[in-house]
C-alpha cells in the first residue's frame, strides 16, 4: 500500500485519467438534531457529483472552518487528496488546522473520489481485509444493584435482530441507591473513588458478568474524569468482570500517567476518541502507554488521518477500534475504514439509538451476529434521503448551507 495514495498501480492510473476533469466549486455544512455536537459536510464539484462527510463540530462551528479552508479547497482537483490533507493539516496562521472540520471534509473527499472513479473508499484506500466489521451495543442497564434490571436489559440485548455480541457502557448514570447521585462528573477531571465506592462497582460488575454469560462481552466505558488513583481502583474492581477494555480513564493529555495505568492493570487500557491525528498518537503509542486506540474519524482526519494512525498502530502491534456517536456518514465511514484496516477490531454506533441514523439513507442496514456489511457502491455507498436530513435538522440550522 503507498501511503496517502490509491491501493494499487491500476487505480492510480484510474485517477491519473480524471485528473484535473472535476474543480471543487462549493463547501457546506448542517447539523441535525441529537446531533451528538456533530454536523454533515458537503464538497460539490462543477461536475455535479458531490463527497459527504461528517465533522465533529456543531453546525457554525464546522461552517466557520470551512470558510477558512476556501483559499485551499475552492477550484482544486477533488482527487487530489493527499496534497489536500497535508495543505489543511499544515495551516498555522491566522489559525491552526481544525481538526473536526478537516476531518469531515476529508471522509468527503474520500466518497466523492469514490462516486468519480465508480469504486468504493475501502477499495480506494487498500482493498478490503474484511467485507463485514463488527459494531457494538451502547447503553446498560439503570441500575447495577438490580439483578433483575441487569437480566432484562441483557434479554433485550440477546433479542435484538442485529445480534450483538459486545456491550459498551459505564457506571456514570448507572451507580445505584448504593452511591452518591454526585460521585461522578462526566469529562471533569479529576474525580475522585473511594474503596467503598469501589467496592460496590465490583459488586455490580460481578452480577452483569453472570447475566451477560460466557458469550457476550462488555467494554467498560469512562469519559477521561478519574484521577490516576481512581483508574487504577476501578481496573481492579472490575478485572474478574472481564471486561475487553477500559476506555477513556483519565484526561487525555497525560501519556505517562496512562503508562503507570498500562503496567498497574490487568484489563487492557483503551483511549483515542478525543486524540487530534498522528502527533497525538505518536506519544501514546512510542511510549506503550495504551493496548488499544480508539481514534474518531471525525476528529483524528478523516480517513487520510486515520489510516496513518492506524499504520503507526500496526507498527507497535497494537489493534483499533472506531469511536462512532455520529450519523449513518460516519458509520458508513468507520465500516470503510475497518474493511481496509488490517488491525481493526470493532466499531462503536447508534443505530439502536435515533431511528433517523438508518432512515437517512433510505434502505435497510445488513447487520448479522453484530456485524455490518461494508456497502459496495461507489464513495461511501450510501445517499442520503431529502426529506429526512429536513425533518431532522437542528432548530435554526440551514439546509446545506
Amino acid at each position: 500500500m503507498e501511503r496517502g495514495g490509491l491501493a494499487v498501480p491500476e487505480l492510480r492510473e484510474r485517477s491519473a485519467s480524471e485528473r484535473g476533469r472535476v474543480r471543487i466549486t462549493a463547501l457546506k455544512a448542517m447539523e441535525l438534531r441529537e446531533g451528538a455536537g456533530q454536523s454533515l459536510v458537503k464538497v460539490e464539484t462543477d461536475s455535479g457529483l458531490y463527497g459527504v462527510g461528517e465533522a465533529g463540530a456543531r453546525g457554525p462551528a464546522t461552517r466557520a472552518g470551512l470558510q477558512w479552508l476556501e483559499q485551499i479547497l475552492i477550484g482544486a482537483d477533488p482527487l487530489a487528496i493527499d496534497k489536500l490533507y497535508h495543505q489543511m493539516m499544515g495551516m498555522q496562521h491566522t489559525y491552526q488546522a481544525h481538526m473536526p472540520t478537516v476531518s469531515g471534509v476529508d471522509i468527503a473527499l474520500w466518497d466523492l473520489a469514490g462516486k468519480i472513479l465508480g469504486l468504493p473508499v475501502s477499495e480506494l484506500l487498500t482493498g478490503r481485509f474484511r467485507d463485514r466489521i463488527e459494531i457494538y451495543w451502547r447503553g446498560g442497564p439503570a441500575d447495577f444493584s438490580d439483578r433483575g434490571a441487569m437480566q432484562a436489559y441483557v434479554d433485550e440485548l440477546r433479542a435484538h435482530p442485529h445480534g450483538y455480541r459486545t456491550l459498551k457502557l459505564g457506571v456514570d448514570d448507572r451507580l445505584g441507591e448504593e452511591l452518591p447521585a454526585d460521585l461522578c462528573t462526566i469529562a471533569y477531571p479529576s474525580n475522585t473513588l473511594k474503596p467503598s465506592h469501589l467496592g460496590v462497582i465490583r459488586r455490580g460488575f460481578e452480577r452483569l458478568r453472570e447475566v451477560l454469560g460466557d458469550d457476550l462481552d462488555f467494554i467498560f466505558h469512562c469519559h477521561n474524569e478519574w484521577d490516576l488513583p481512581s483508574a487504577i481502583g476501578l481496573c481492579r474492581a472490575v478485572e474478574g468482570a472481564h471486561p475487553l477494555w477500559m476506555e477513556d480513564l483519565l484526561p487525555l493529555w497525560h501519556v505517562d500517567s496512562y503508562r503507570v495505568l498500562r503496567e498497574a492493570s490487568k484489563v487492557p487500557i483503551c483511549t483515542g476518541e478525543k486524540l487530534e491525528g498522528f502527533r497525538d498518537f505518536m506519544p501514546f503509542l512510542s511510549q506503550s502507554s495504551i493496548d488499544v486506540i480508539n481514534p474518531d474519524l471525525c476528529w483524528a482526519g478523516g480517513f487520510s488521518g486515520g489510516r496513518r494512525i492506524a499504520e503507526l498502530a500496526d507498527h507497535y502491534y497494537i489493534p483499533v477500534t472506531t469511536h462512532n456517536v455520529g450519523s449513518l456518514v460516519q458509520t458508513m465511514a468507520c465500516a470503510h475504514f475497518g474493511a481496509s484496516v488490517r488491525n481493526f477490531t470493532m466499531s462503536e454506533a447508534r443505530l439502536c439509538e435515533c431511528p433517523y441514523i438508518t432512515a437517512m439513507g433510505g434502505v435497510e442496514l445488513d447487520v448479522k451476529e453484530g456485524r455490518l456489511a461494508v456497502p459496495t457502491g461507489p464513495g461511501l455507498g450510501i445517499e442520503l434521503v431529502p426529506e429526512v436530513l429536513r425533518a431532522e435538522l437542528k432548530e435554526g440550522e440551514p439546509y446545506w448551507d
